[in-house]
């Protein structure tokens, strides 16, 4: 990074920041900063120690490209992450950036944008009695298809909706973190690390039946023992071929490669899928797009009925790797859950993003919802 004058490094300091630290934070962090030194060359600012001047004119910067209010508090937050690991002082307490950041809260607010909930039954103000209807768990899970791709992605969206994890949870279960549980049937699912419990204090989710059961068939045709639940399926797909009658040798040209096999006759070769079970486990980046494929298949099954094209359209786009969680989250609270109960359920070491996720639905089942669904 460009520096105004020589700076010592602490190695034991940056070493045992890394070591505290996840991957994903550390590459956050040298994200972060690769942006903010690549502006301060363009700018012809110093990007360390940086002045206060500086960090809010960066920050202002990045509001006019349409960085968001929390993205912003991202990239205050690492700069002073790495004034701190080199011993400079922390310009990011000034009262200027303080005051910079409040006026973009202040112009675009603070509201983050929420993925679209996938609600087991969809958008049901009944979770027991109501019959599904919408963009539902239950018609994506019927869909699926009998090959190993749809086998996998049943256990997934099945294990993702259960135990509400975030995609990079998700995809770090093995086979090994699945123990007995007092329902015979059912099974628990150790979680030996989160992105709320860094140092691995560990917790457990509840795995229904019904995700035991596609579960044990993902295992059994995938031939996986032990390691990464959720892995790569390669499929290589080839196409049908005709019969083909072999050649007279007096038909074979002189302008041709000679080559006896062509007076052989070819049988005619079916279509054929073959599948790779890959070793490692799926990346976090591809469970998104695997709800949104699975959505699309479901509805040109017809198994969306009640959606239109329009509708479907509008909602993949707010469908991510999160969905099963904002959706786990609705069905509890639907289902009359305490935010306590909630919080555990889901491990949320805070109840803000629970009662987020959650607006909508207790602005529409509050009391004022109550009260004119009662007087119309």
């Amino acid at each position: 990074m460009r520096a105004v004058e020589r700076i010592v490094v602490n190695e034991p300091l940056i070493a045992a920041y890394q070591a505290a630290s996840s991957p994903h934070s550390i590459r956050a962090l040298k994200c972060d900063l690769d942006a903010f030194d690549l502006w301060c060359r363009r700018h012809n600012r110093v990007a360390l120690p940086a002045t206060p001047e500086t960090v809010a004119d960066y920050l202002d910067a990045r509001a006019g490209q349409g960085s968001k209010p929390a993205s912003l508090g991202r990239y205050k937050a690492s700069i002073a992450k790495i004034h701190q690991l080199l011993d400079l002082k922390d310009p990011t307490p000034a009262p200027l950036i303080k005051l910079r950041l409040q006026a973009v809260r202040r112009e675009k607010g603070v509201a983050q944008k929420q993925a679209r909930p996938l609600r087991f039954k969809g958008p049901v103000r009944n979770v027991e009695r109501d019959v599904p209807r919408g963009l539902n768990v239950r018609a994506l899970l019927e869909s699926c298809a009998e090959d190993l791709p749809g086998l996998r992605d049943r256990a997934l969206l099945s294990a993702g909706y259960d135990t509400g994890l975030r995609a990079s949870e998700l995809v770090a279960i093995e086979v090994e973190h699945i123990i007995e549980a007092i329902d015979q049937e059912a099974r628990l699912l150790s979680i030996p690390r989160s992105k709320g419990d860094q140092e691995g204090e560990g917790a457990t989710a509840y795995l229904t039946p019904r995700t035991v059961r596609a579960i044990a068939a993902w295992l059994e045709a995938a031939g996986i023992e032990a390691g990464p639940l959720f892995r790569r399926v390669n499929v290589r797909r080839y196409k049908a071929r005709a019969a083909v009658r072999g050649r007279p040798i007096d038909s074979i040209s002189g302008r041709e490669s000679w080559d006896l096999r062509k007076t052989l006759p070819k049988r005619a070769v079916p279509a054929r899928v073959e599948y790779d079970v890959g070793a490692g486990a799926l990346h976090p980046a591809s469970v998104g797009p695997i709800w949104r494929a699975m959505i699309q298949r479901a509805f040109d099954a017809g198994a969306l009925a009640d959606l239109t094209a329009d509708d479907l359209a509008r909602l993949l786009k707010g469908i991510s790797a999160h969905s099963t969680r904002v959706g786990l989250n609705q069905d509890l609270f639907v289902s009359g859950e305490d935010l306590a109960g909630i919080m555990d359920a889901l491990r949320w070491k805070s109840p803000r993003m629970p009662l987020a996720y959650n607006r909508n639905l207790a602005a529409e089942q509050g009391a004022t919802g109550r009260l004119m669904a009662k007087i119309e």
